[in-house]
């Protein structure tokens, strides 16, 4: 695949790349490349978090190596959203969601940051990053990541970690919503501080609440999320709550779950309906749905019935895996 093509299939669903040119450059030099996303185990598991996943599949298609990176140190840094003791639980929770959640044709590596980031070396260039970094730099690199109500000193270290993460997973790419861009840009302005290389950072957008209206899913507000492992029924009954109104495009959260997770996996989307409101209808592209709900070609509820049809589908492996093992759960 030469690299026009590789661009095309990293750019898409995205919303940022820093940058593109750098990109270009990894491509060029005909070297295999390696990307990391990284997630910290806080919480509930939801389809939310999966949009950067999904773009693993294009990346492998690009020839792009990956990895996912169990944060579970980061899941306490940050105000002990998950406690110290805890930890392990909620990591082997993500890990085992991340495994089942979608139809890999080729897994990721798994990797646990704790199995690295307590080495001698590690913590060596973390104190040196923290001698090198303002208070303020670093706080407005974990602004958007971090709680930061009244921030704790490892809510500081946090992005300190997160970039220096990149150097030692070896990889040339950082994957991750749109809300890590603070600590993205901290990461290439300061690892060449340490002689190291700055990386390519690409960032997906996040999905909003099922309330639509410009808020984030989030594993905190019920009304908000679909759990990867959620029942059949509280997927149909969450799904045909959703805001979805006839022709809007804007925080519409049934269209972004079709966008980032079904056509994230799949090629194709089929619309089951009675012949008597037009009939099924195939479409190999989401700009081709949206353009037919824009036009009020599709009903919200046929599209709502697709969406659900297709997540019970792709989720059910985790959602099997976790009906028998629901003391995995986090709660």
């Amino acid at each position: 695949m030469d690299t026009g093509r590789k661009l095309i299939l990293v750019k898409r669903n995205t919303a940022e790349i820093l940058t593109e040119d750098h990109l270009r450059q990894k491509f060029e030099s005909k070297k295999r490349l390696f990307a990391y996303y990284g997630t910290a185990p806080t919480g509930l598991y939801h389809m939310g978090y999966l949009v950067p996943l999904s773009k693993l599949f294009d990346f492998n298609k690009a020839g792009i190596s990956n990895k996912v990176l169990i944060a579970d140190i980061h899941a306490s840094l940050d105000d002990l959203k998950t406690q110290w003791e805890e930890v392990d639980a909620v990591a082997d929770y993500y890990k085992k969601c991340i495994e089942l959640s979608f139809p890999w044709d080729k897994k990721p590596e798994f990797v646990f940051g704790s199995s690295f980031q307590l080495n001698k070396n590690y913590q060596a260039d973390v104190l040196k990053l923290s001698s090198l970094s303002t208070v303020a730099r670093v706080t407005r690199a974990a602004s958007e990541v971090t709680r930061m109500k009244n921030p704790k000193v490892s809510e500081l270290i946090y992005p300190i970690m997160q970039s220096l993460d990149e150097e030692y997973l070896n990889v040339d790419i950082q994957l991750g919503g749109i809300d890590q861009r603070h600590i993205f840009a901290y990461a290439r302005e300061y690892l060449p501080l340490l002689n190291y290389e700055p990386r390519v950072e690409i960032m997906t957008p996040l999905i909003v609440s099922l309330k639509g209206q410009g808020v984030k899913m989030s594993a905190s507000m019920p009304e908000s999320r679909i759990l990867v492992h959620d029942s059949e029924e509280t997927i149909r009954k969450n799904i045909n709550n959703a805001y979805c109104p006839m022709g809007i495009v804007q925080d519409n959260p049934v269209l972004q779950l079709t966008k980032f997770i079904v056509f994230g996996v799949n090629n194709k989307l089929k619309i089951e309906r009675d012949e008597k409101f037009g009939g099924n209808i195939i479409f190999d592209s989401y700009e081709q749905l949206e353009n037919e709900f824009v036009n009020k070609n599709i009903h919200p509820m046929d599209l709502k019935n697709t969406l659900s049809n297709n997540l019970i589908k792709i989720f059910s492996k985790v959602r099997n895996y976790f009906e028998k093992n629901s003391d995995m759960i986090s709660k």
